[in-house]
């Protein structure tokens, strides 16, 4: 028997959480939530737009916002942005909330994966991979405190959705 608690994906962009979050959602008959596209509905513009015009501690308060009120739901599976974990309340309210899963993946990887993604406001810079491994390293100690992590580096999304599903299983 699953527990009824919310199933949160976090992991840095490009790990695959929307894609396996989705998978897993239709697996366990749950609803999906992507946090950057309710953001992005509730503002009325895409992310990369919020960051220019507004800045990251703008979206930083309305990413808590949004977090708070699907932390007060049950039987979700959540695509999390990638850095809602640095704070460290919006980290407690998952914890406590759900079980949160960390979805990793080798730089190289990453890059790959978001190199063509304009929309990516943290990596519209002249050395994205740079970039990346900057970013990742500042928010490692965040990622680490997920209850459970999977590397998405070399196996296809429908292992990564069997991998959740054995730790959901426990």
């Amino acid at each position: 028997m699953l527990p009824d608690k919310n199933v949160y994906l976090i992991g840095f962009m490009g790990t695959g959480k929307t894609v396996a979050g989705k998978l897993l959602a239709d697996r366990l008959g749950r609803s999906f939530v992507e946090m950057d596209e309710e953001i992005e509905r509730r503002e009325g513009k895409k992310i990369v737009d919020i960051f220019s015009q507004r800045g990251e501690d703008y979206f930083r308060k309305v990413e808590k916002l949004v977090l708070k009120e699907i932390a007060g739901k049950n039987n979700l599976v959540v695509s999390c942005g990638g850095g809602v974990v640095i704070d460290p309340e919006n980290l407690k309210i998952l914890k406590e909330t759900g079980i949160v899963v960390r979805l990793d993946a080798d730089c190289g990887v990453i890059y790959e994966r978001t190199k063509k993604h304009t929309h990516r406001p943290l990596l519209n810079v002249a050395d994205p991979q740079a970039k990346i491994k900057e970013i990742l390293d500042k928010r490692e100690r965040f990622y680490r405190q997920a209850h459970h992590s999977i590397d998405t580096s070399f196996i296809p999304v429908n292992r990564v959705v069997e991998k959740i599903v054995e730790i959901l299983e426990k």
